[in-house]
């Protein structure tokens, strides 16, 4: 999809599923220009609808945002449970194909990460979007307590304060290496490498015995 001078067809509701066609437009907008640059009335003429017609799934364009980054939450959380697999063969091993899981998702979704991550929304007003991003953490912190676990009970440190210990580590790097877009920054390495080391020489830190 891209821009053009002329005015795009006005196709209205009878065009498909006027949601779904602004959310694409979201999307698009975003890799563009990034979140900052989605109002509502680009996304309808994306979309090629009216600009009253968002209105009518949407309140405001933070709405089509927290929807968009929503949707970007859940298809993140579907990837990492997968990467995770019950923490099998071990939580040591699911936990590096988890942050290679977050890796993967910044590198081959950056519109979605960026929804999610970068559009300044507060989550606690829209109550769907505060769910999406809290069951895509509950996948790292499992792993958290899983490889807490691990250790004597008397040398356990909090689950939540590894989790987000190990959260920073693999969306700092994502953010700053592994993402798809323009602001990728280089690195001499790639960035599931940087990650491994760092999560393992956190881990070892912990007394959390990581294989070879």
């Amino acid at each position: 999809m891209s821009w053009s001078r002329g005015n795009p067809p006005r196709r209205g509701y009878h065009h498909g599923n006027l949601r779904e066609a602004l959310i694409n437009a979201a999307l698009e907008l975003i890799s563009h220009k990034g979140p900052a640059g989605v109002t509502f009335a680009e996304a309808a003429r994306h979309a090629g609808v009216s600009p009253a017609a968002p209105y009518r799934h949407y309140r405001d364009r933070d709405a089509l945002m927290a929807d968009v980054a929503r949707r970007g939450f859940e298809r993140f959380a579907a990837a990492l449970e997968k990467a995770w697999e019950e923490g099998r063969p071990s939580p040591a091993v699911a936990l590096e194909r988890l942050g290679r899981a977050y890796l993967e998702f910044a590198r081959t979704e950056p519109a979605y990460f960026s929804a999610m991550f970068e559009s300044g929304l507060d989550p606690k007003n829209f109550p769907a979007l505060q769910e999406a991003g809290d069951a895509a953490f509950a996948v790292l912190r499992r792993a958290c307590e899983a490889l807490v676990a691990t250790l004597p009970a008397d040398r356990r440190p909090p689950a939540l304060m590894v989790a987000l210990h190990v959260w920073s580590l693999a969306h700092g790097i994502a953010s700053l290496f592994a993402r798809g877009d323009a602001a990728r920054r280089p690195i001499p390495m790639p960035p599931e490498e940087l990650l491994e080391a760092a999560t393992l020489v956190y881990l070892e830190g912990l007394g959390i015995r990581t294989p070879a």
